[in-house]
Order: C-alpha cells, then structure tokens, then sequence
C-alpha cells in the first residue's frame, strides 16, 4: 500500500476526534511459547491500517488541540545485538517513508512524552483501541494503558476507537480491494494444486503441503489464516486442523483456505470427491449448493439487510434441500446447514467491521455449507462478494466452483 492510503485512514479517524483528544494505537508484542521460545510476532490489525507498519512495540500517538492534529511514532532503537539475533530494524527514514507520519521517536521517550501532553491541561479525552474478541481474553497493551490512564490521570475519559476503525474498515478503498483480487490469484493456485494433486490414500497434511507450496511461489509463506483441510468424516469438524485424516475412495474433499497479498485477505472454500468424479448423491448435494451461492450472488445488492444475507442464503438452500428429498419443514433445516456465512473479509479474515446494510465497497463471504452425517458427505461452497453501485461481484469465480469445472481441472491430473 502507498502511504498515502494509511495518511487517509489516519486523516479520517482524527476528523472523528474532538479536540483535547490523545489517541495511542499499539502495535503489539510477540507472546511467549515456552521457555525461551516467542510466537511469531502479528501486528495489530488496527495498527497496520493505520500505519503500514508491522513493527514490534511500536506506538503511534496523535494529539488534537484546537483543530490540529501532532502525530508521532515510537519505534525501537538501533541495536546491533539484538539485531545480529533477530534481524534488522527500521530506521527512522524508513517508517517515515512507509508511515508517512514525520516525527519519529525512540521508545526511550514514550513516557516523556505521554506525560507532558499529559500534563499539558489539553487534554481531557484518551482513545484507545479496546477491542476484545472474548471478555477473558488477556489484556493488551490498550486495556493496560487504559487501566494505567485511569490511575494516573482521573480527570482524562478513556474512548474505544474501536467503533470508528470499524466504520471505516467496512468499506474497501479501491486499493485494497485491487490487493484482494491479488490474494485470490494466489488461492487460486494453490486450490488448483491440490485439486490436481488430489487421489484417494492421500493424507491431509499433504493436501496443506500442495497448498503451502503453491503460495509459497508467490511469496506467500503464511496463509491469511489457518487452513482447515480434511477428508470425508473429519469435514463434520468446522473448524478442523489435525490434517491427520487420509482420503477414502469416494471422499469429499473440504477445504476453506485463503491467502494474503499486501495484507489484504481472503477466504474460500470448495469441496471436491477426492477420485475426481462426484458420486450421484454428492452431485445432489452440491448442486444445491452451487444453486444457493449462485441465486445469493444475483439478489446482493446495496440498501440489503445484512442479515438478510444469511437468512436469504438459508432459505433458498432448504428449497434446494427439500427439493432433492431431505427436508420437509424449515424446522428442520439446521440439520443440514450448521453455520451462517456472511463475515466480513480485509485486514482480519473476520474483518471488523460495523455493517447494519450491504454497501458499495463492501467486501464478504458468501458461504453455503452442507453437513449431511447421514449420506457421509459435508462441504462448504464459499466465495468473496463485493458490493457494486448496482450489485455485486464473485471475486472468486475464477476458482473451479462448478461440477463442470471442478471435474475438468482434476481429470487434467
């Protein structure tokens, strides 16, 4: 991304400040494993729309006062040790060049800094990102700062700016959505792969290995979230990641993968029988599927409910389900049809996202699965929509979806 595109997203989150306002956003830490061992360091989500920056501890801090706006970035210093160990850090010039935000600070003097604008009698408002997917989930460093802000300074509010990054993610710039068609070109290819690789007696995790590869000459060394890959009884697991599992002849394949370009993800899922020819009740199921995703795709439009999204998807696919014999009532739907399917897709696979009505720039899944445990047979069908002035787009039509062409790619093996 430019760094033009993240000087806009911080431009429109302080029009949204009153002045006497302080906005810390963090970039975050790695948390520990085990013993001397880290995870890989991930970069708030927030923090990298906001700055470009996938830094460690790094700090952005923006003051308001009468109508301006003072923005810095705390990053760490040099250090030749650490960076014999753990790679080199950016220098000054550098985040200045990806941020775009010209006054750039050492870590060192954060706190200095906190407390004279602190102490300044300017402000009365700090705003942080307080974002929580669970309520036990550990704090980070926002919730500590808030907590810390609470005790130190009593006569400041604290502000969630979590609202207000939703509002503006829920909407993709051109740019981005220009990064998501990237991210599909490359799932493409890595779907293609195992559906070209696919035979019965192979493993899952040699499923995962053709679809790591393929994005991995791409560029691509982590995918935009945990694959889930299984095979026949082990698809009944939505969010399945053993990959221990080994196709049976006659198997459905599930897959729900996604890669990642310029941090912008995407998430889709095909389902395919791992011999390369859909059995007559596979066929069935499929097609009811594929009829689903297909009517969603030609009603989604903008001034929609969201719900609706869902509940129009569930709908149409108990017609195609009662059509073909398995429901009776709508009752009874939900034997067969285990999750909705509408989130969201951006900077998190899950974006977050305030989204009461469908909107132009919009960009989500469309995700049709089918659990049937009586015939052995689930799979999930699910391709990213974006929102037109007038419509909407399947951003991964191009990945085989159709009997026709899922069948033609693994004959070609």
């Amino acid at each position: 991304m430019e760094k033009t595109f993240h000087q806009g997203n911080r431009r429109t989150l302080y029009e949204s400040l009153a002045d006497g306002t302080i906005a810390l956003v963090f970039s975050g830490h790695a948390p520990r494993k085990t013993s001397d061992e880290k995870y890989p360091f991930y970069a708030n989500r927030n923090f990298l729309y906001l700055t470009g920056l996938e830094g460690e501890n790094y700090i952005l801090m923006a003051v308001k006062d009468r109508g301006e706006v003072r923005e810095r970035l705390f990053i760490l210093p040099p250090d030749a040790l650490a960076e014999r160990w753990t790679g080199v850090r950016m220098k000054p010039d550098e985040v200045r060049a990806q941020s775009g935000v010209e006054e750039i600070k050492f870590l060192s003097e954060f706190e200095h800094c906190l407390h004279r604008e602190m102490s300044s009698g300017h402000i009365d408002t700090a705003a942080l990102d307080l974002y929580k997917c669970e309520a036990e989930d550990e704090d980070t460093e926002a919730f500590r700062m808030a907590e810390r802000m609470r005790r130190t300074y009593p006569f400041v509010k604290i502000l969630d700016l979590t609202p207000q990054l939703r509002r503006q993610r829920s909407i993709k710039q051109p740019c981005e959505i220009e990064a998501i068609r990237e991210a599909v070109k490359i799932t493409r290819a890595g779907i293609v792969a195992m559906m070209r690789a696919s035979k019965p007696g192979m493993y899952e995790y040699q499923y995962k290995a053709e679809f790591d590869y393929a994005l991995a000459q791409h560029g691509v060394l982590t995918p935009a979230f945990p694959s889930i890959i299984s095979a026949g009884e082990n698809n009944f697991c939505i969010h399945y990641y053993a990959y221990t599992g080994q196709a049976k002849d006659g198997d459905m394949i599930l897959n729900d993968v996604g890669a990642k370009y310029d941090n912008l993800f995407n998430d889709v899922s095909r389902g395919w029988p791992c011999n390369g020819k859909f059995s007559e009740k596979q066929r069935l199921l499929y097609t009811c599927a594929y009829n689903t995703s297909q009517h969603m795709f030609s009603i989604i439009r903008p001034g929609m409910p969201m719900a609706d999204v869902d509940r129009l998807a569930r709908e149409y696919n108990f017609t195609q389900l009662k059509a073909i014999g398995l429901c009776n009532r709508y009752e009874d739907v939900g034997k067969y049809i285990w999750h909705g399917g509408a989130h969201h897709v951006g900077y998190d696979v899950h974006d977050l996202v305030e989204a009461e009505t469908v909107q132009p720039g919009m960009v989500f899944c469309v995700d049709i699965g089918i659990y049937c445990e009586e015939w052995g047979i689930g799979f999930r069908l699910e391709d990213n929509c974006l929102v037109t002035e007038d419509g909407c787009e399947n951003l991964t039509a191009s990945i085989p979806r159709s009997i026709e062409e899922i069948e033609a790619v693994m004959a070609s093996r």
